[in-house]
């Protein structure tokens, strides 16, 4: 089928829509892309949609495995956010990081599709991830310079408050939840000035713990989900290993 208008979603987990649970997609996932590219389909017949995220990956994985691919596509709408995986790594040269982010949107840009980046949350609401504040708030900066020197739209994630609210979490606190997806996607479509049809779904109250329960609750996801995760950096292995793109080739959903 021939597309006029293409649709191509590039990232890591936060793109690939971890957190949003759908069996019946690809991966096991929906996500904001997803819902982003349902509503920009809705009245479109000749609307495409690929998307090549895939969790765990890294800004250089990212540049390296999907950009071309997504160049190959011929692109009229382009989203993308790659380098949390590297933020949160013990070692990172963030300018040198961002000097390949800006080769790959360069050449994206080049497509003349309309492109679309994202800073980085302020996570300051969590005692884990609030400690990498300083180097975030570093990378947003050579972001907000890397869209306005090749004209990308910027969705600013970093001023999001709603966000330190925990109902739009997953149980990992790691992604976000159907909650926190759907809400991106309208954050998304605001800043492509499209109307749309999405309604958050209600968000999963989060109990107030007394301490004792708060420890426990802290063990269980150390157990579940940082300790996994602290083992997969260490053995450098990657949720992702072994996964594909929900959609590496231009589909309708």
């Amino acid at each position: 089928m021939d597309f006029s208008t293409r649709y191509v979603a590039l990232g890591d987990s936060f793109t690939e829509g971890v957190g949003d649970d759908d069996p019946n997609r690809p991966n096991g996932l929906r996500g904001w892309a997803d819902r982003v590219a349902e509503q920009l389909g809705a009245a479109d017949p000749a609307f495409g949609y690929a998307n090549l995220a895939i969790r765990g990956r890294k800004l250089r994985q990212i540049m390296a495995e999907q950009v071309d691919a997504a160049v190959e596509l011929n692109p009229t709408l382009v989203t993308i956010y790659a380098g949390a995986n590297d933020i949160l790594r013990p070692r990172i040269d963030i300018d040198d990081l961002l000097t390949e982010y800006d080769a790959g949107i360069r050449k994206l840009a080049a497509t003349g599709a309309t492109v679309v980046m994202f800073t980085g949350f302020d996570a300051r609401g969590s005692k884990v991830f609030s400690t990498m504040r300083g180097r975030t708030a570093i990378y947003n900066e050579l972001v907000r310079g890397i869209a306005g020197d090749h004209g990308a739209l910027l969705v600013d994630y970093w001023r999001f408050s709603e966000y330190y609210d925990w109902g739009m979490w997953a149980k990992d606190r790691m992604h976000m939840s159907a909650a926190g997806h759907a809400n991106m996607a309208k954050r998304v479509l605001t800043v492509l000035e499209h109307d749309h049809s999405i309604d958050v779904p209600p968000m999963t109250p989060v109990p107030e713990l007394g301490r004792a329960e708060a420890i426990r609750a802290n063990a269980r996801w150390v157990r579940e989900f940082a300790g996994p995760w602290v083992v997969r950096r260490v053995t450098g292995k990657s949720s992702g290993d072994g996964l594909s793109p929900k959609y590496a080739q231009l589909t309708r959903l």
